[in-house]
């Protein structure tokens, strides 16, 4: 356990809390954002959680839609006209992880071990697009946590989309000793402030590199990384391992992208306690770069999903 999402929740805020249960896995999703708010195993936290109040306090679990990291001072040019988005992140003058967590969403359907939750987007300042999004949770005692991002554009003319998922994933102790498993050949290079200056190169023999498990040390992440290696079904597993436990974050081939972040700089003693694996349909600035960035046709939809889940601990070389 971590200890630092233990807080008793107001009556107001566990009315926004759905439960869901399977076997030894236990999560608790915010209606609020459609966020994954915490996620055990037996007694074992898997994820870094909050309650409410106060809330996530760097976007724990939170859905990154319509895009996910970075846009360039918050302005884009799509087909054909320039649109300027807020600047979430004026520190270094970006736009950052979309606006559908600050949101309301509804819940589609609620069950013992399942959810889903939708959102419509009636055109927020910068993206004067009307999207339907989704988000589901379901909980299986043998495969721990499924999640299915969705959106369909319910407009009338194309839309920009990318998705990603903000989660942390704990062993109950700081990220220095943990051990990796990261199945990535390339990483992004960034400037200053977070976004591309160049493209992705490869990891091997660097300090980027987790192909084969190896503790983190004192490496300091806040990496997207790409040309990831899948298994037959087509996910790319990746995998923190402490003493005695290990949780493992899937993602399909939706997810071209993982951006990890070893939490530093966080303040009240989370600096560098967890690790962030956050699974992207498309890398940072992809709004203005156009790199993997999903168009959605009037009426078109896509589905990108990712799955959590407790397994056996890793052996370092």
């Amino acid at each position: 356990m971590t200890g630092r999402d233990t807080e008793v929740a107001t009556d107001e805020a566990a009315a926004d809390e759905i439960v869901l249960t399977a076997g030894e896995y236990r999560a608790v999703v915010d209606r609020h954002g459609a966020a994954l708010q915490r996620l055990r195993w037996r007694d074992r936290d898997l994820v870094w959680g909050y309650r409410r109040p106060p809330g996530p306090a760097a976007f724990q679990g939170q859905v990154l839609v319509p895009w996910p990291n970075r846009v360039d001072h918050g302005r884009y040019t799509f087909d054909g006209a320039t649109h300027q988005l807020e600047v979430t992140e004026p520190q270094r003058d970006n736009a950052i992880h979309g606006f559908a967590h600050a949101e309301a969403w509804l819940p589609a359907e609620i069950a013992p071990s399942l959810t889903r939750l939708t959102h419509r987007t009636p055109g927020a300042p910068g993206y004067p697009f009307p999207v339907e999004l989704s988000v589901e949770y379901e909980l299986t005692a043998a495969s721990g946590l499924t999640v299915r991002i969705g959106a369909r554009n319910i407009g009338s003319r194309p839309a920009p989309y990318g998705a990603g998922s903000h989660n942390y994933l704990t062993v109950g102790g700081p990220v220095d000793e943990a051990v990796l498993l990261l199945p990535a050949g390339e990483r992004l290079p960034v400037d200053g402030r977070l976004l591309p200056s160049g493209p992705p190169v490869p990891v091997a023999g660097t300090g980027y590199d987790f192909g084969t498990p190896r503790r983190i040390g004192d490496t300091v992440l806040d990496t997207a990384f790409t040309s990831l290696r899948r298994d037959y079904d087509g996910r790319a597993w990746t995998v923190l391992s402490g003493t005695g436990s290990a949780v493992a974050l899937w993602a399909d081939s939706a997810f071209g992208w993982l951006q990890v972040f070893s939490s530093d700089g966080l303040a009240d003693g989370a600096d560098r306690g967890q690790l962030a694996v956050e699974p992207m349909t498309c890398p940072p600035n992809a709004f203005v770069s156009g790199v993997d960035l999903t168009v959605l046709p009037p009426g078109g939809a896509v589905q990108a999903c990712y799955g959590i889940r407790r397994v056996d601990p890793l052996t370092s070389r």
